[in-house]
């Protein structure tokens, strides 16, 4: 059996630094008051003793875990199957990694969930949450108030009680969708279609109000609901083919949704952009730049997206974070910020 050696202790510490117990608990918690020059003795005794501090008693005197939770909205199977979710996440992460934070990330699979996430956010083991992906009849954002942490959202939220301070952070969508269905009609294209996302999410009911603004009051039969995912694409797909066989265009509501109702075309006969041409939305490369063709698509960055949800909580928390605004060369509204839109020309459209 291997006997472990004793770890540092903070006496340890200011023993090799010539300090006081007092003076390396504020360098290592955090705290203000101690002169450079002391400061970085006690670092390098913490180097070279490798000192790792106590968070649970760090915790005591800072107040903080130094640790933020990330709820996403979604079925366990949809997070792991959309690479939008994976982007966000590297950004969030990167984020809170850069400020030694700990991403602690909780699923809600279904409404039994919800209960069990609101008690942990409200057991004070996270400084904050990031919440994205709700719906609009959603119970979490009044579960997360109750539990009383400081909370940023991904994606414009859906309710407008006025009861509630919220924090956002979401891409314009109304504004990518207009430039989509401008370019389908700059195309010469005049059944231009909108496969959209679920309407119950605020981002999807913008790129619609997006696509209505161009196209005015068009066929409702070239609006078909589906669900930002692949298999939701080619079912929305082959719906609109047999209500308007005549469509020349598609303006699909993300880019999996894109990719669903490329494969349909392609088994209908359909040649894209010849027969048929076909805008998405996320320019997401991992399916972007592999469909048959190339996807034109509309941009958000949406590892941006997660770094800045993360920089507003991390913000809140602690006042000495560098802040989310104009000098991220974004849009700050009132209770958050709004990244803007390309359109990112390929061989789809």
């Amino acid at each position: 059996m291997t006997e472990t050696a004793p770890r540092p202790t903070l006496e340890a510490v200011a023993a090799r630094a010539g300090v006081s117990r007092a003076t390396v608990s504020r360098v290592v918690n955090g705290g203000d008051g101690v002169r450079k020059p002391l400061a970085e003795r006690v670092r390098r005794a913490v180097e070279e003793l490798g000192y790792v501090p106590n968070q649970a008693a760090r915790s005591l005197v800072t107040k903080r875990h130094d640790a933020v939770a990330v709820v996403i909205a979604e079925p366990e199977t949809r997070i792991f199957a959309d690479p939008f979710f994976a982007l966000q996440l590297r950004g969030i992460s990167k984020e809170l990694t850069a400020h030694d934070n700990q991403l602690v990330l909780l699923l809600t699979e279904g409404r039994d969930d919800h209960a069990r996430v609101a008690r942990y956010l409200a057991g004070g083991h996270v400084d904050g949450a990031l919440v994205f992906s709700l719906h609009l009849d959603d119970p979490l954002p009044g579960l997360i108030q109750g539990a009383g942490v400081p909370t940023v959202f991904g994606g414009r939220p859906g309710w407008s009680d006025g009861t509630r301070d919220v924090v956002y952070v979401d891409s314009d969508n109304r504004g990518g969708a207009r430039a989509a269905v401008r370019h389908l009609a700059g195309l010469g294209r005049g059944r231009i279609a909108h496969l959209t996302g679920p309407l119950d999410q605020t981002s999807a009911a913008d790129r619609l109000d997006g696509f209505r603004d161009v196209v005015g009051d068009t066929d409702p039969r070239l609006v078909v609901e589906s669900d930002f995912t692949f298999g939701g694409g080619e079912r929305a797909m082959r719906e609109l083919l047999d209500r308007r066989p005549d469509v020349d265009a598609v303006f699909a509501a993300n880019d999996l949704t894109a990719s669903g109702a490329l494969r349909v075309l392609r088994e209908r006969g359909l040649r894209v952009p010849e027969d048929v041409a076909v805008v998405g939305f996320d320019d997401m490369l991992p399916v972007a730049e592999q469909t048959d063709p190339p996807l034109t698509t509309v941009r958000q960055d949406i590892e941006e997206m997660g770094r800045i949800m993360a920089r507003l909580l991390l913000r809140g928390v602690d006042p000495r974070t560098p802040h989310a605004g104009p000098d991220d060369g974004v849009e700050a509204t009132p209770s958050g910020v709004v990244l803007p839109t390309t359109l990112v020309r390929r061989a789809s459209a």
